[in-house]
């Protein structure tokens, strides 16, 4: 089936907060899940009779599990502060995707049902009955939010949008209407091992590919190894960076990286996946099953350390919830967490993102770089959402905006940022995060990505920038679908280490 025709939004000079458009994307519909994945994620497959009372049912239980969503609904004054904060709603005018009106969806629910004062004088408090018609906008507009909590950075009350979408989304799972693209994700990293279902000797063709692609490039026999016993660091990384363009580029950079250091390395066909698509569904069994296989591999192929590629939500992931999750870390005490504990180097921080090690490695002195390399490229660098408002890097504050703009000057001589109120904790999500990298939500996608390419083509004309840096997987498979329908190449998107790649000094 075609996808359906759409307007592309005219870039200004400026983001512009638009006029309301009530029902605007209403008819954005993400495809919902086969049954075959949905028996194997253990979901039914459509909605039983006594749906209405499961839904309840399950949001009992998650405002029971989770004291934090029950705050969320509870603290809302609708003060208006998240109003023109969400991409989503600056490029598509729906007010449903103001984050204030995407919460009340659930939250009108919520004191119907769980509230005294809902049950009693429901149209008093704005309480609603939970009807089909309210389903279908939870399932619709919880798929028009990326989770990237910009709208929590201007909250006066902190409420997170994104932990109300993800109870939203395990609720309609937990019913029969789960998403075909999240849910078909989490079923092949489970069976196969990473997100795309690439098999174990299809991923050593590749890597073997890559080798003799990097030799006859620089003379140098840089190696990709996998499934190594006894290497110092396992690599964890993203699949697309396994086989798509530009991530391709950044798993070149990592090699050489390790090349250039001596140190021995390895990656996992056990784990071969960074990506942690339980997140995005709000189930954290699903994401502890996920993240064991790094845990598994760690412990099988005995490394010193763990270390994390270049993708957001996966570094989020890794740095927010291992610990809980496998043990990677420290704290958790049972048999396997504690032998792991004792074979990870504690000089090092577990998990640690490759940026930090590879600025780490630069600043010292033991990998040599040649900006000039990368003199064709003026860069800029886009914070991507779960890096910038998830997690952190290094020992200081802020280090997950500061390390990665360091290791970009350090291998480029011309870079500038993008608008101060478009970039770190105020980033604008790409607008292809949280589950909604799919062709069936193009439209949502492309609208949702006007406020970051509006900041994009800003810095464009004043510094004539032709290239956009990023460390997330998402971004960019997003953009280099994206920036074309705004008129710009898709080569103009890559990662931060494919610069290294290009600036770094082999032996």
């Amino acid at each position: 089936m075609a996808a359906a025709e759409f307007d592309i939004p005219e870039i200004k000079d400026y983001i512009e907060v638009p006029k309301l458009r009530e029902g605007a994307m209403a008819h954005a519909k993400t495809f919902l899940a086969p049954k075959p994945v949905q028996d194997f994620m253990g979901y039914p497959h459509e909605l039983a009779d006594n749906w209405k009372e499961s839904a309840l049912e399950k949001m009992g239980d998650l405002l029971g599990k989770y004291r934090s969503l029950k705050v969320f609904l509870d603290a809302c004054v609708h003060c208006g502060a998240c109003t023109d904060k969400c991409h989503y709603y600056l490029g598509t005018s729906d007010p449903k995707n103001m984050p204030v009106a995407r919460q009340d969806l659930m939250r009108q629910v919520y004191r119907r049902y769980f509230t005294t004062a809902g049950k009693l004088f429901p149209k008093l408090v704005g309480a609603k009955d939970l009807t089909k018609d309210v389903l279908n906008d939870w399932y619709n507009y919880y798929h028009q939010c990326s989770e990237c909590r910009r709208c929590s950075v201007f909250c006066p009350y902190g409420i997170d949008t994104a932990e109300i979408t993800m109870a939203g989304r395990e609720i309609l799972n937990h019913i029969g209407m789960g998403q075909k693209y999240s849910n078909e994700i989490l079923g092949k990293v489970q069976k196969i091992g990473n997100n795309l279902g690439l098999p174990g000797p299809a991923l050593l063709d590749t890597l073997e590919g890559l080798e003799e692609d990097i030799e006859a490039d620089t003379g140098v026999a840089v190696k990709l190894p996998i499934d190594v016993k006894g290497a110092e660091v396992l690599l964890v990384t993203p699949s697309a960076d396994f086989f798509s363009e530009p991530h391709v580029e950044s798993l070149i950079g990592y090699a050489k990286v390790f090349h250039a250091a001596g140190t021995s390395w390895t990656l996992s066909t056990h784990a071969s996946e960074a990506g942690n698509f339980g997140l995005f569904n709000g189930n954290y069994e699903t994401m502890r099953k996920v993240a064991m296989r790094i845990r598994d591999a760690a412990l099988e192929l005995g490394v010193k350390r763990i270390v994390v590629g270049e993708c957001g939500h996966a570094w989020r992931v890794a740095y927010s919830f291992w610990n809980t999750l496998t043990g990677i870390g420290y704290g958790a005490d049972d048999p396997f967490s504690i032998e792991l504990q004792k074979q990870l180097d504690p000089n090092y921080p577990q998990p640690q993102h490759i940026c930090e090690l590879t600025n780490d490695l630069i600043k010292s002195g033991k990998i040599k770089v040649d900006p000039s390399k990368n003199d064709d490229l003026i860069v800029t660098y886009h914070d991507s959402c779960n890096v910038a408002r998830a997690s952190r890097m290094g020992t200081e504050p802020g280090g997950q905006f500061i390390i990665p703009r360091e290791l970009i000057k350090s291998v480029v001589n011309n870079f500038h940022n993008m608008a101060d109120d478009t970039i770190y904790e105020s980033t604008f999500c790409c607008g292809g995060g949280g589950g909604l990298l799919t062709d069936d939500l193009m439209e949502v996608r492309v609208k949702g990505a006007l406020p970051r390419v509006t900041a994009l083509n800003n810095v464009v004309k004043e510094h004539q920038v032709n290239f956009m840096a990023t460390i997330c997987a998402i971004c960019k498979a997003q953009f280099t679908k994206v920036l074309p329908k705004y008129g710009f190449e898709m080569s103009m998107v890559g990662g931060v280490h494919q610069l290294v790649a290009k600036a770094i000094i082999l032996d």
